[in-house]
């Protein structure tokens, strides 16, 4: 029988030096997308594929991330007293229900896979979705709710993967697979920046995953690996070795917040397509463009 994924783990203990002075106070996570942090984006991409409870592994000076996701009495009363029902409401729709939120510490900076099992003791014995807060995932179906079907049809564990360009996948985590063009695929082999010409595919992971909970006694014992941290993609090539791994094809746009180009770049595409945005953006875009 296949278990329902009923969890996801946000690994958001990371410093964001690459934003700073910016992030020296303020979360990474907690910058905003127009006006959503880009760790609500993907809380919201969560709960529409039926997430019902959010696992937040947290580090020092990550407790406004905490206070996002918790009822602000001031700001609510004040709102309420002002008459600003429509404000008031969207904060209400945006926090998670009592009880289905819960945050733990990730106290080193030990990398991915060890900030994944932080998380064991709240997941439990089963599986579990996973999901980078940097890596917004755009554009058509929601990418995890594609993944949920295709756990809920194969079973195992998926990767959520896009193409790049050839000369690009050295950068990147890159996946074998049996057929590089089908929405589902089962990976063959996985590999982290390959060297340039030895790559399986062109397919990258994108930071959306589902995993059996075998993962977190596999990380255990998971040695240090790149950078001197303990790397997920260790401990999954590892597991394909006992269990079946697929990879899911994303086709929508994915933006990496987590760089300054991708972060204004899904600013400027999340502002586009809103109706009450969107037509005076692009008329601003044109008019600065046109200097």
């Amino acid at each position: 029988m296949i278990k329902k994924i009923r969890k996801a783990v946000f690994p958001v203990a990371g410093l964001g030096t690459r934003f700073l002075p910016a992030t020296k106070a303020i979360p990474k996570e907690m910058l905003t997308i127009v006006d959503r942090p880009v760790v609500q984006h993907v809380v919201d991409e969560a709960r529409a594929a039926g997430i019902e409870h959010f696992v937040f592994v947290t580090g020092r000076n990550k407790g406004v991330i905490e206070d996002h996701f918790d009822i602000a009495y001031e700001l609510d009363d004040t709102l309420a007293k002002r008459g600003k029902t429509k404000e008031l409401e969207a904060l209400k729709h945006d926090l998670p229900a009592a009880g289905t939120a819960s945050f733990t510490r990730q106290q080193a900076p030990l990398g991915l896979g060890h900030a994944v099992w932080c998380a064991r003791d709240i997941v439990g014995d089963e599986p579990f979705a996973l999901l980078l807060p940097d890596m917004l995932h755009h554009g058509g179906k929601g990418c995890l709710a594609e993944m949920i079907a295709a756990y809920e049809e194969h079973g195992g564990n998926h990767i959520a993967v896009a193409p790049v360009p050839d000369d690009q996948t050295h950068q990147y985590g890159i996946v074998g697979v049996a057929d590089a063009r089908a929405k589902v695929s089962q990976i063959h082999s996985m590999v982290e920046k390959p060297p340039k010409g030895t790559a399986p595919s062109n397919l990258h992971i994108t930071g959306r995953y589902i995993l059996q909970p075998t993962i977190f006694d596999l990380l255990a014992r998971q040695e240090k690996g790149a950078g001197g941290e303990i790397q997920l993609t260790d401990s999954m090539i590892a597991l394909s070795r006992q269990e079946k791994f697929f990879a899911v094809r994303f086709d929508g746009d994915i933006y990496d917040t987590g760089s300054k180009i991708g972060f204004l770049a899904a600013n400027i595409a999340y502002a586009l397509e809103r109706g009450d945005l969107g037509p005076q953006l692009r008329g601003e875009i044109e008019r600065l463009l046109e200097r």
